[in-house]
């Protein structure tokens, strides 16, 4: 099966299996564990920031990074597609208690600074405030965009100028640094967290980590421990992704092999590819005759996983368990089903 559903479906290398093997562990919770106090170390360092906090998945750092930075009742402000609020399971309601303001960010991926004002609200008798403004980069639901830090920077100081504090969605923040050429530290350089996952396309095998200021941290911490993601030996799952921070770099090739599998996809009758910033490929079926829910399945069968997005769309991402040979082979077989139908 050549497997395009996620780049969270890579395996761990051998590398990331004897670090965990042979990790140095301690507890966790009572910062005893050398392997993930390394990794947080060096997470804090790639981003720029004064700390950083091990998790066991991007959504837990999400909802973790938003009850920090409120308190109950505020308003929130978000892109209407933004993973956050779409993908995280209604957890900023019921989490944080905190109300969703969803904006249309369209292809900026990010508010305008004049959106961000416009949906600004301040705290009077009757109205709780804006307590918090969450950007993503890249940004999933609308094609795995590498939104540039320019637009990242006018969103994130329009809310500052405001008071609102920014975090910034980064499942695949390293994906959109490499894409856009800019270091990780300078694409921070106006937000207040950010959260980046491990087990995506660095290939580890579970985590991702949440950082922010030395403070900030220190109080995301009790809340990991409320939300029930404090770990013990944790190093045994850190040391993996230690290796897997070795991996920024290659990054590049999920994005050649992303324009690829485009490329290939355009050329099949019927298909309809949108031109990939990263790693996720956006095709659109509704000239073939099939939807997506029929493409997805026909390609199964023929040994080609990949998720239906919508009506007459699917989502394929590239990772580094499939090669250029898999994508062409993939291309073949696709192209076969969409010729069958």
């Amino acid at each position: 099966m050549i497997d395009f559903r996620s780049d969270t479906v890579t395996k761990p290398s051998a590398a990331m299996r004897d670090a965990a093997r042979d990790a140095d562990v301690g507890d966790d919770v009572y910062r005893d564990d050398p392997s993930v106090n390394e990794l947080e170390r060096r997470a804090a360092d790639l981003v720029g920031m004064e700390a950083a906090l091990f998790v066991p998945s991007g959504t837990m750092g999400n909802q973790i990074a938003i009850r920090t930075h409120t308190d109950r009742g505020e308003e929130l402000l978000c892109d209407e597609q933004a993973h956050v609020y779409k993908w995280e399971l209604g957890g900023i309601p019921q989490l944080s208690q905190v109300q969703p303001r969803i904006l249309d960010a369209g292809e900026r991926c990010v508010p305008t600074a004049e959106q961000v004002r416009d949906g600004f609200v301040e705290e009077d008798l009757h109205r709780p405030g804006t307590g918090l403004l969450c950007l993503e980069n890249t940004h999933n639901s609308r094609g795995g965009v590498a939104v540039p830090k320019a637009h990242v920077d006018e969103a994130a100081r329009a809310a500052r100028d405001l008071g609102v504090p920014v975090h910034l969605d980064g499942a695949r923040f390293l994906n959109a640094c490499v894409a856009l050429d800019v270091e990780p530290a300078a694409m921070t350089e106006h937000v207040d967290s950010v959260m980046f996952c491990l087990s995506k396309g660095l290939g580890a095998p579970v985590g991702s980590v949440l950082c922010g200021t030395e403070e900030y941290v220190d109080r995301a911490r009790r809340v990991r421990k409320l939300f029930g993601g404090a770990m013990r030996q944790a190093g045994i799952v850190a040391a993996p992704g230690l290796e897997a921070l070795e991996n920024v770099d290659r990054l590049a090739d999920d994005h050649a092999n992303a324009e690829r599998l485009a490329d290939g996809l355009n050329d099949v009758d019927g298909l309809s590819a949108s031109d990939p910033d990263t790693n996720i490929v956006m095709v659109n079926s509704e000239d073939a005759g099939l939807t997506g829910e029929e493409l997805s399945a026909a390609c199964k069968e023929r040994g080609v996983s990949f998720s239906a997005f919508g009506d007459y769309t699917c989502r394929l991402c590239t990772h580094l368990d499939v090669d250029r040979d898999d994508v062409d082979e993939a291309l073949d077989r696709i192209g076969d089903v969409v010729a069958d139908a």
